[in-house]
């Protein structure tokens, strides 16, 4: 999976958008309900990359696994992992990885809102 394709894979996901508030190399994906950030795709000595959110155990055991996932680059290392895209992972592989991110930091539905859906 390249860079490319992965950001397309990821504006399937409801709401999501890309930014690029750093520059043109660094490819943001976002929610559109609360801007929070669930993939960061860029290109790292000379490998497309992405950094995906990720629960603190789940996290460590997919690095203990897998030799393209690594602690999260420029991110925090216990929430956040790297992910080597044009490495052996396969590509259900990194689209779940890539799904598990967006529901960490989907919009969280208030209290209020959710007595009203009843």
């Amino acid at each position: 999976m390249n860079r490319q394709e992965l950001i397309e894979r990821c504006l399937e996901f409801p709401g999501a958008y890309e930014d690029y508030p750093f520059d043109e190399t660094w490819t943001v994906m976002r929610h559109g309900g609360n801007k929070k950030s669930f993939a960061f795709i860029y290109e790292r000595e000379g490998h497309a990359c992405a950094n995906l959110k990720c629960e603190p155990m789940r996290a460590a055991m997919l690095r203990d696994l897998h030799e393209e996932i690594r602690p999260g680059y420029h991110m925090n290392k216990e929430h956040w992992n790297t992910v080597i895209l044009d490495g052996a992972l396969g590509e259900e592989d990194i689209l779940d990885l890539v799904r598990r991110s967006f529901e960490l930091t989907r919009p969280k539905i208030s209290k209020k809102r959710q007595t009203a859906d009843f």
